[in-house]
């Protein structure tokens, strides 16, 4: 491994210098190599001799997605292209999709961050980490790819499309460790119970990310498993997974913050929020070379804190999340957000954590469907207990997001599973 752990449990002030060194670096880098940014600060009067320490940040221009996109596609690499050695781009299924460019050093870095969030989850080179996010274009499976190997311990680059030979690997090959998305995990556990082979697997952790998922969902994946589950969270502009980790103790997540400088703000007034506050994350990149970002708007909705932590580091620590800025429905002037269904859903314990939320206008009324899986028994008992169940669960829901919904209890297996990011939302407002 090529990091020095102790840099997990520098005081405070040596973290601060620290970013501010690197900062100072970063800004310089950027407003002489990209365009983009050197417009951007000259349109506010900002000079990179302005940006003295980490506290300056304040005073750097934000970076939206939009940005990319207008940049497509190359247009804000800070390195000749002699010098990326690999490119990674998002779906595009909202937009142009946002490419991302890596030099050699990046790629180490990146490696680097993804081995200290495995370490995190008590992995070694002992361990065997079957990857289950999808290879290619996304960062997700070669990320977790990279990392794995920088740790030393055995990969099975196993990718999704295939569960059952997933499954099979993992009993045949002894895997400790998996890396996917928290919904794929499910599923799998899923076809592991139905072919009576739970008692057959040596799993002990996963690493789940690439979608928002409840405590909830954490506690049932781990019930089912029998194993810990840790949250790992990335974006592709960033780096990739591997920006920070939750550890043993389940509260919060650790950011790598010798890499990256996070902030919350208010995503209305942009303004900055205190210590605990809930707000949107934005992050600066300190040492990428190939696309480095200053003060990229997420959309990502989380609070920070910085004390430490039981397991000793002094890291910056953010909440689970409450969802995206740009995920957020308003259904009749109400703000609704897909993790407060889904915890509704699995703190109740009678329904299983697939569901899909059907946001529709009728005669210029925005109506709400949440249709849920629930096991067969409810199907061959009484019609009156499926009433009460489903009179039980809309309750339950309403209570959660403060609007009245209507529920549809659905056989198990009934709604489409995902071996990617989980759908949760279709809005046919947006389709007519």
């Amino acid at each position: 491994m090529i990091w020095n752990e102790a840099k997990e449990c520098m005081s405070r002030d040596e973290i601060h210098n620290l970013q501010s060194k690197r900062l100072v670096k970063t800004v310089e880098r950027v407003y002489h190599n990209v365009e983009f940014y050197r417009k951007k600060m000259q349109a506010i009067g900002i000079e990179p001799g302005d940006i003295r320490d980490a506290d300056d940040v304040r005073k750097l221009p934000f970076t939206t997605k939009n940005d990319l996109r207008d940049t497509y596609p190359f247009g804000m690499f800070a390195v000749p292209q002699s010098q990326i050695v690999r490119i990674h781009a998002s779906s595009g299924t909202t937009g142009k999709a946002t490419v991302v460019g890596y030099t050699r050093r990046d790629i180490d870095i990146w490696a680097e961050c993804v081995a200290r969030a495995f370490a995190q989850a008590g992995l070694n080179r002992d361990d065997i980490i079957q990857v289950a996010y999808g290879y290619g274009l996304f960062t997700g499976g070669l990320g977790a790819h990279y990392g794995a190997e920088n740790l030393g311990a055995t990969v099975v680059p196993m990718s999704t499309g295939n569960t059952k030979k997933l499954t099979t690997m993992m009993k045949d090959f002894g895997v400790t460790a998996i890396a996917c998305t928290p919904s794929y995990l499910l599923h799998i556990a899923e076809v592991l119970e139905a072919d009576k082979a739970l008692d057959q697997i040596k799993l002990k952790a996963a690493i789940c990310g690439a979608e928002p998922w409840t405590e909830q969902m954490r506690k049932q994946i781990e019930e089912k498993l029998h194993i810990n589950a840790f949250d790992i969270y990335g974006l592709s502009e960033v780096m990739g997974p591997g920006v920070a980790c939750d550890c043993i103790y389940h509260k919060g997540l650790h950011v790598y913050e010798d890499h990256f400088l996070p902030e919350i703000i208010n995503p209305d007034t942009l303004e900055p929020m205190s210590e605990g506050e809930t707000g949107e994350l934005v992050f600066t990149t300190l040492t990428k070379e190939g696309l480095p970002l200053l003060r990229y708007r997420t959309r990502d909705l989380t609070s920070i804190t910085y004390g430490k932590c039981e397991c000793g580091r002094t890291l910056a620590r953010m909440s689970r999340f409450k969802g995206r800025s740009d995920d957020m429905l308003i259904i009749r002037g109400v703000n609704v957000f897909p993790s407060q269904v889904e915890a509704a859903l699995l703190e109740m314990g009678e329904t299983s954590p697939h569901y899909i939320m059907i946001v529709d206008r009728v005669n210029n009324l925005d109506t709400l469907e949440i249709q849920v899986e629930v096991d067969e028994k409810f199907f061959s008992d009484k019609i009156s207990e499926l009433e009460n169940l489903t009179k039980r669960i809309a309750h339950v829901i309403q209570q959660a997001i403060g609007l009245s919904v209507k529920v549809k209890l659905v056989e198990p297996k009934s709604i489409e599973r995902s071996m990617g990011k989980a759908v949760r939302v279709i809005d046919k407002r947006k389709l007519v």
